[in-house]
């Protein structure tokens, strides 16, 4: 009987540690998946498909969140009903242990929750997106008081097809003299090339 931990962040910028520091331990053996999408299903992701292929009836896996074990809430019910079947005791962080009966019908809420949450999200992103785009074509500027939806650019487009086309240079010359690259120097040239 072994004592396992699963660890799961979506991008590579953040950590595990505060899912390691909250989970305490000590575990015989941790199991993570680091940059790794929560759209990707459970069985599909590398560091789970290795917990699964290790853990055996009577481990005791430990999880900081229930939307750790699946992509949404059919995934999630899918994973825990698995584990269960196994053998396998599921302990949840700030939950509990979870079990049959009353403690699959907990994870079949809980995971309805986050995948409600997951879509308002989306939601609340694609809003935004769209009054940007409004504000944007009305106005020039985005709701946020940006010239564009994108990252800012980081040379006038103009400016740099006139220059090019001023001292007769090269796509190499024009990204060293703006210090661009040559992607977004050949761009706005052929934006700009007749304009100028």
């Amino acid at each position: 009987m072994a004592t396992l931990a699963y660890y799961r962040v979506s991008s590579s910028d953040q950590s595990i540690a505060s899912q390691r520091q909250a989970l305490g331990g000590p575990f015989d053996h941790e199991f993570s998946d680091e940059g790794v999408s929560g759209a990707i299903m459970a069985k599909d992701r590398p560091g789970f498909g290795k917990l699964l292929g290790f853990i055996r009836k009577g481990d005791n896996l430990h999880i900081y969140a229930i939307d750790r074990l699946g992509r949404d809430a059919l995934d999630v019910q899918a994973t825990v009903r698995r584990l269960i079947e196994d053998g396998v005791t599921i302990h949840v962080h700030g939950l509990g242990t979870i079990g049959r009966g009353v403690g699959e019908l907990i994870v079949a809420v809980l995971a309805q929750v986050a995948d409600m949450e997951r879509q308002r999200i989306r939601e609340r992103c694609a809003n935004g997106r769209a009054t940007a785009k409004a504000y944007l074509e009305a106005t020039g500027k985005t709701h946020n008081n940006k010239l564009s939806m994108g990252r800012p650019k980081r040379k006038d487009g103009k400016e740099v097809a006139a220059w090019r086309k001023l001292n007769s240079a090269t796509l190499e010359q024009t990204c060293q003299q703006f210090s661009i690259s040559r992607a977004t120097a050949s761009r706005y040239w052929a934006e700009f090339r007749e304009q100028v």
